[in-house]
């Protein structure tokens, strides 16, 4: 059977003005993540990232520690269907029917990086909206639009791999999930219980056979934890 690794980014620069940009963080998780996966002999026979700078920076932090080791590696592809939704456009949209009964959401969005707590709260209550659909807005891609989107990369992917192929998919959490949602069915709600789980630049892997896709492994990120450096082991 074929494999796809899916790779979510590194630490980004959450509460920065600038979100996708990796912190220093971000990068050293990169670059761990190549050199575990060169230490087990692991190589690719394509790589792919979506168009988003922490996608792609992480991809090519990763690779270069095949590179230093004499393994090589493919062009990474771009293909924008394993871009991450856009969660700024969402909370835009979405938030403003929430202040009735969420007052100082307001407050504690532009002030994310000082109230995680409550900025995860607040996320995952707009995030329940746009699952349902109800508040969808002209112009805000749409829960099910996201999940098509996705779902025609992976059809490309599978369209032009062979069942030996060793895939690497370098994306973000979203994606995933949605990824997720698809290849197990389970519903949209209980596959975000799971996305806030997904550690920055943990693996994902999936196996298949033609168009036959199934899960084999959830966040795995042993080449963090193997460093007993809990500061590694971030989920924005």
């Amino acid at each position: 059977m074929g494999s796809i690794y899916l790779i979510r980014h590194g630490q980004a620069s959450f509460g920065a003005d600038d979100y996708d940009v990796l912190s220093p963080t971000g990068i050293r998780q990169a670059e761990l993540l190549g050199q575990h996966l060169a230490e087990l002999g692991v190589s690719f026979d394509r790589c792919l990232s979506g168009d988003l700078r922490r996608q792609q920076h992480t991809a090519n932090s990763a690779l270069e520690q095949f590179a230093a080791v004499g393994v090589p590696v493919p062009v990474l592809e771009i293909d924008s269907a394993f871009n991450e939704f856009d969660a700024d456009a969402v909370i835009r949209a979405l938030l403003p029917a929430m202040l009735e009964d969420e007052p100082q959401a307001l407050d504690i969005l532009r002030n994310a990086a000082q109230n995680r707590a409550e900025f995860q709260r607040i996320f995952a209550l707009i995030i329940e909206r746009w699952l349902a659909g109800t508040y969808d807005t002209p112009g805000l891609e749409s829960w099910l639009g996201f999940v098509e989107r996705v779902q025609a990369g992976l059809n490309r992917l599978l369209e032009h791999a062979d069942n030996t192929q060793k895939i690497a998919v370098f994306t973000s959490g979203g994606t995933i999930t949605a990824l997720l949602h698809l290849i197990t069915q389970m519903p949209a709600r209980q596959a975000f219980e799971l996305n806030w789980q997904i550690v920055n630049t943990s693996l994902n892997l999936l196996k298949f056979r033609g168009r036959e896709v199934a899960l084999a492994s959830f966040n795995s990120h042993a080449h963090l934890q193997l460093l007993k450096a809990p500061e590694l082991i971030t989920f924005r």
